[in-house]
């Protein structure tokens, strides 16, 4: 049977209010848990629930990739808010001349 891409349906999707998925929650997060696709209808827009995995520091990419541990990230991210905070960024005006960073 040929799939026409552009509107090609697998699974799907359950979807409900807020009210209705309020009333019942924990059995909707247990469907969802178990790969059930559900939305929820919030206005125009329709937010999908599906569990994230979530891994140990030590399988995160900055450990794996670059050793850094809990208390070093920690220390960047202070610092970083810190330089930003006392930083004085020039405003862009539209005007560019490239003699200036020459």
């Amino acid at each position: 049977m040929p799939v026409n891409p552009i509107c090609a349906i697998e699974k799907p999707m359950k979807t409900m209010t807020i009210a209705d998925a309020r009333r019942s929650l924990p059995a909707v997060l247990d469907r969802a848990k178990q790969g059930e696709d559900i939305g929820i209808i919030v206005g125009d827009q329709i937010i999908q629930l599906k569990p994230v995995q979530v891994v140990a520091w030590e399988e995160s990419y900055l450990y794996q990739e670059y050793n850094v541990t809990p208390p070093e990230w920690e220390r960047f991210k202070r610092r970083i808010k810190n330089r930003r905070a006392k930083a004085d960024y020039a405003t862009f005006t539209g005007g560019f001349d490239p003699e200036t960073f020459a």
